[in-house]
C-alpha cells in the first residue's frame, strides 16, 4: 500500500459534485493530530457544488472540470494530481464515473463512500431500493475504487437500522450522519496497513 505515512501526511484530493458534507467532515478530520491525511485539492465536475465553499473557507485549491469531454478533463486532472504529488483520492458524492485508464493511474489509491451495504444496491437510489425491499438494515460502505461501479474491495461498513416509518429522505439523513464518521475510520484503517 502506497499510504505508509511515516511522519508526513498523505497528500489527498477530494472529488465532489454536491453539498460536500463528507468533504467537510474529511477536512475536520484532516486537521486532527492523529489524521494521516492533508487535503491539498478539491476537484468537482459541478461549478455550482455547494461543497466548493469549504475550499474557500479552508484555503484548499479547488479545480472545476467539465466532464462533457471526459477524456480531456481526466487528462488535465491527472496532470494536476501528479503535479501536486497527490497520493490518495477520496470520492465524496462525486457523481461521475471515472474511466478505467484514470483508475489505473491511481490503482489502490482511490476510495469511495457509498450509501448502502455493498455489494447490495450499487449505483443510485439506494435508499428507495432498501425500503422497497423491506430490508431490516441499510448503511454505508467505504471501498477501493476499481473499474466496475461500486465493486472494489470493501474497507469498512456501518449498519443502520431501517425503521417502519423511514422514508428515503429520513434514511438518507441517518446514513449520511454515519458516513461522516465512517470515512475517517476507513482512512485510518488503510493508512495503518
Amino acid at each position: 500500500m502506497v499510504l505508509s505515512t511515516g511522519s508526513k501526511k498523505i497528500k489527498t484530493a477530494v472529488f465532489i459534485s454536491g453539498t460536500g458534507s463528507n468533504l467537510k467532515s474529511l477536512i475536520k478530520f484532516s486537521k486532527l493530530k492523529k489524521s494521516p491525511i492533508s487535503i491539498e485539492m478539491i476537484v468537482s465536475n459541478n461549478p455550482k457544488s455547494k461543497g466548493l465553499t469549504f475550499g474557500k473557507i479552508h484555503k484548499i485549491k479547488k479545480n472545476i472540470f467539465n466532464f462533457k469531454k471526459q477524456a480531456s478533463a481526466e487528462k488535465e486532472i491527472l496532470f494536476k494530481l501528479k503535479k501536486n504529488k497527490i497520493n490518495l483520492i477520496c470520492l465524496a458524492g462525486f457523481m461521475k464515473i471515472l474511466s478505467k485508464n484514470f483508475i489505473l493511474n491511481f490503482k489502490g489509491q482511490i476510495l469511495n463512500i457509498h450509501p448502502s451495504l455493498l455489494p447490495k444496491y450499487k449505483g443510485l437510489n439506494t435508499h428507495e431500493k432498501a425500503i422497497k425491499n423491506k430490508d431490516e438494515y441499510s448503511g454505508c460502505t467505504v471501498h477501493f475504487v476499481n473499474s466496475k461501479v461500486d465493486s472494489g474491495k470493501i474497507i469498512i461498513q456501518k449498519k443502520v437500522k431501517i425503521k417502519k416509518d423511514d422514508t428515503p429522505k429520513s434514511l438518507a439523513k441517518k446514513i449520511l450522519y454515519q458516513e461522516h464518521k465512517l470515512y475517517p475510520k476507513a482512512i485510518l484503517k488503510i493508512s495503518n496497513l
